[in-house]
């Protein structure tokens, strides 16, 4: 991994290089930029790809209080130092809040999107409480007493295909503070549904039927309020990671819809 100073801030972050069309992936709450091994195999070949660590995870900090606006920031500061005017912004679930944002900031960078397992909105105020109550007790007892709930949220079953033991490891190495920090961007986070109208570039929406923590409807009210030409695609069985629960499905939607592209 390599490290840029991006908005006085440490960001970390991969580039496969070479001169195929720029696609970024900014990965979900709890993740980090590995969560994209997969699609980085699959893409390599054909594109340059790019995966960064948001504020507070792998190897990027946080410093102080963020909000999602100051990620896209962030990821639009990368494509400056990288020299890249024009990339494909690809995230999933806070990749794709971050993807949305930094296509209203600057739509003139953005060549199109990919919100896997993602939404506009805020939490559903009814799941609130419980998110706090998990977020809590991690910062007095460390993951352990909650990681099996938070990781069957993410990841799917633990019976199902992604192991959990790595992610684990991470989990328990991870400042507190910083966890802290980003917890409090994606719960305080803005609605960006009335600004759908504003993105006209082309998007793809993958999001798997079985995700535990964002609905297939929210991802439908994304697919109805974009301006641009949008193209919803299901998981059968995906968890809210379905590029790590189902790899080789949300591969190929990816690359036919980077073929396509105009």
């Amino acid at each position: 991994m390599s490290t840029a100073l991006i908005n006085g801030v440490t960001i970390s972050y991969s580039d496969t290089g070479g001169t195929g069309e720029p696609v970024v992936f900014s990965h979900g709450y709890l993740m980090d930029s590995a969560m994209f091994d997969p699609q980085v195999a699959a893409l390599a070949p054909e594109y340059r790809v790019i995966a960064w660590d948001q504020r507070g995870f792998g190897g990027s900090r946080a410093s102080g209080e963020f909000s999602y606006w100051d990620s896209a920031r962030d990821v639009l500061g990368l494509l400056d130092h990288l020299g890249v005017e024009q990339a494909v912004l690809a995230g999933m679930s806070q990749g794709g809040f971050v993807s949305l944002r930094a296509a209203l900031l600057a739509a003139e960078r953005v060549r199109a999107l990919v919100l896997i397992d993602s939404q506009a909105g805020q939490e559903d105020p009814a799941l609130v409480p419980a998110y706090e109550q998990l977020e809590q007790t991690w910062l007095e007892h460390g993951p352990a007493p909650v990681q099996d709930i938070v990781a069957s949220i993410i990841l799917g079953p633990p019976d199902g295909p992604v192991d959990y033991a790595p992610w684990f490891a991470r989990w328990a190495s991870a400042d507190r503070e910083e966890l802290r920090l980003a917890f409090r961007c994606l719960m305080d986070r803005d609605d960006v549904t009335d600004r759908l109208g504003e993105i006209s570039c082309p998007t793809l929406i993958v999001h798997g039927t079985a995700d535990a923590a964002i609905p297939v409807a929210k991802a439908a009210v994304v697919q109805a309020g974009l301006a641009g030409p949008a193209e919803l695609v299901l998981v059968d069985g995906g968890s809210h990671a379905a590029n790590l629960s189902h790899p080789d499905q949300v591969n190929v939607a990816l690359l036919e819809f980077l073929r396509a592209l105009p």
